[in-house]
């Protein structure tokens, strides 16, 4: 088991999350409970699975969770996209949140790979 606030992938990935949610603030109502809700769930999904991860007592079951918090960061891209290309954000600001989204998964990766190889 790790202390996830010790770990830097789980502060950044929650201090990237709580940028999500600022910059969500001035999203069309009317997106509430489309696109907005699925930015947050998959923002929130990164350091959840970081966590629930570290407090698993194997390896192979924080890698395990790694994945998914590393395909959760891709979809939060992916829905960061279309929100710009929906003119709902800047461009500007959405450069820097997925600037920060980019060093969280490298991040994530570079965890997974450890993981990996030392139970080779």
């Amino acid at each position: 088991m790790h202390n996830i606030k010790k770990l830097k992938i789980w502060n950044d990935s929650i201090d990237l999350c709580v940028e999500v949610y600022r910059a969500l603030s001035d999203m069309p109502s009317d997106e509430k409970f489309g696109l907005s809700s699925q930015i947050k769930r998959s923002a929130v999904s990164i350091p959840s699975n970081i966590a629930e991860g570290a407090g698993r007592e194997r390896e192979n079951e924080f890698y395990h969770f790694l994945n998914i918090a590393y395909g959760s960061s891709y979809e939060l891209q992916t829905q960061l996209i279309i929100r710009e290309k929906l003119n709902f954000i800047s461009p500007k600001t959405n450069e820097t949140l997925l600037n920060k989204l980019d060093e969280v998964q490298k991040m994530v990766y570079v965890f997974k790979e450890n993981i990996k190889n030392r139970n080779k």
